[in-house]
């Protein structure tokens, strides 16, 4: 866990760095080695690492638009998940999703950029492991600003009714963009939730790696064991902006000092500190995980941009290979009208 929070948090103060470049004095959301929008998950690590710690590379993960962290904690592929941020060819996506559409089928993973999206995919997931037969598990992030959606709610009415395999993680981090959470919501522990649909609900007052991974065990044994869904909530801290560039002139600063005060790398430090892990080692695998990063950033930048032409492949109304072989028998205009 400490390996997958350390690296994640390098990484993305690394994507901080190279997303501005270009970009300021007058930010610029277009220039730069990073075009486009840029949302990063610092302080919220352990809400990844202590769940997806209990995973396998069959379980289903979906993830929200702040994403990065559960895809390391998940195990996609660093390089190519680096290589779609940068828009490359080589990328998860060829180089066409960007940072929130990551997808990566070899451990089971994808994520989107609308809000509570990625619960209906979590949902299909655990009913297809049931149907087969297998004791594979989903996992559904979102944000807590999320849980009056309409795909969470009645994706966690299908998971109660159908019993499926799925665990709905809501990371709060007390801010629905720059909304506080109680300005967009009235429910102040989003676990409570379950209750209308008669599921667990439990929350973890604190980003503490150790206790969110002891929680996240028994909900996903409960799942793998085929004993239903359940709705975790973690508290999680912002660390950035809502995206980068965000000035957060609607959050006080006595809030945004609070978030960098509470750190859930440096609580798990002491925490392996009091299992007797030294100093030295915990360094060791700051210096492994920092140069897993850079080495995947240098990698990313070096690979090729996609073709323009190739902004017509891939998609959905390409017709199967050997269809535009011959013509049709038919007026796809609609007649001769």
């Amino acid at each position: 866990m400490y390996e997958n929070m350390v690296t994640a948090r390098h990484y993305e103060e690394r994507l901080q760095e190279e997303y501005l470049e270009g970009k300021q004095p007058a930010f610029d959301i277009s220039a730069g080695p990073i075009p486009g929008e840029l949302h990063l998950a610092a302080g919220q690590e352990a809400a990844a690492a202590g769940v997806c710690q209990h995973l396998r590379d069959d379980d289903a993960v979906t993830a929200p638009h702040r994403p990065h962290h559960v895809a390391i904690a998940k195990g996609v592929d660093l390089q190519r998940m680096t290589a779609e941020i940068f828009g490359r060819q080589t990328g998860l996506g060829k180089g066409k999703g960007g940072h929130m559409h990551l997808f990566d089928p070899e451990v089971h993973f994808a994520c989107s950029g609308i809000i509570a999206e990625g619960c209906p995919p979590a949902a299909g997931a655990g009913l297809a492991a049931k149907k087969r037969n297998e004791d594979s598990v989903a996992v559904a992030y979102l944000g807590e600003g999320a849980i009056d959606q309409g795909a969470f709610l009645e994706s966690l009415n299908f998971a109660a009714v159908f019993d499926l395999p799925v665990v709905f993680v809501i990371e709060d981090n007390d801010w629905a963009i720059s909304m506080p959470k109680e300005r967009v919501t009235d429910v102040e522990n989003g676990a409570n939730r379950a209750d209308g649909f008669e599921m667990p609900g439990v929350r973890v007052d604190a980003d503490d790696a150790v206790e969110i991974y002891e929680v996240a065990g028994e909900a996903i044994g409960r799942a793998r064991d085929r004993n239903g869904p359940t709705v975790l909530e973690v508290q999680v801290h912002r660390r950035m902006g809502h995206f980068m560039g965000d000035p957060q002139t609607y959050r006080p600063e006595a809030d945004q000092d609070a978030a960098l005060a509470r750190d859930s790398i440096e609580r798990l430090e002491a925490d392996l500190r009091d299992y007797g892990v030294d100093d030295e080692t915990m360094e060791s695998i700051r210096e492994e995980s920092h140069e897993r990063v850079e080495a995947a950033i240098a990698w990313a930048k070096e690979q090729p941009k996609p073709d323009p032409a190739d902004a017509y492949e891939d998609m959905f109304v390409n017709p199967p290979s050997g269809v535009t072989d011959s013509e049709p028998d038919f007026d796809v205009a609609g007649g001769d009208d």
